[in-house]
């Protein structure tokens, strides 16, 4: 698989809904190492290698990161913004994975540079078709950045 090095990074706070996109990615036979962090602040510490996240050899960059929007500490929104702001991060591609279907939320999404806005499923076999499928576009056809040396 041409992406199997590139870290995917799982951002949400929900423990059964991140088993469940595990699951999902191994299922689609997705070997690439997975990193979780469960709340805003966490994940902005491991992007711009902060506090526990210090050492880049226990905090590689991400290929592509699948974001919740509905977050403790900083919510998704502006860990976006702040991925999209940041000439060192702005081209990881963020696939937006939430609950939320309002169309103010997909817009604002879309504006502040998310690659793709998902919805989770309720149910688990949708779910993980809808993760099979993101996962052969981001990491089998599309050529990701690498982080530079």
């Amino acid at each position: 698989m041409m992406n199997s090095a590139q870290v995917i990074l799982i951002v949400d706070d929900n423990f059964s809904d991140y088993e469940a996109a595990v699951r999902s990615l191994r299922k689609a036979c997705i070997a690439n190492p997975i990193m979780h962090c469960a709340d805003g602040d966490d994940a902005l510490d491991y992007l711009h290698r902060r506090g526990k996240f210090s050492d880049p050899a226990s905090s590689p960059r991400p290929g592509v990161i699948l974001l919740d929007l509905n977050l403790p500490g900083t919510d998704g929104k502006d860990i976006l913004a702040d991925i999209k702001h940041d000439p060192d991060l702005q081209m990881i591609p963020v696939v937006i994975l939430t609950t939320s279907t309002d169309e103010r939320d997909v817009q604002a999404c879309y504006r502040m540079g998310a690659n793709s806005y998902m919805k989770k499923r309720i149910d688990l076999q949708e779910f993980m078709a809808a993760i099979q499928r993101m996962s052969d576009f981001w990491l089998e056809i599309a050529i990701l950045p690498r982080e530079k040396s």
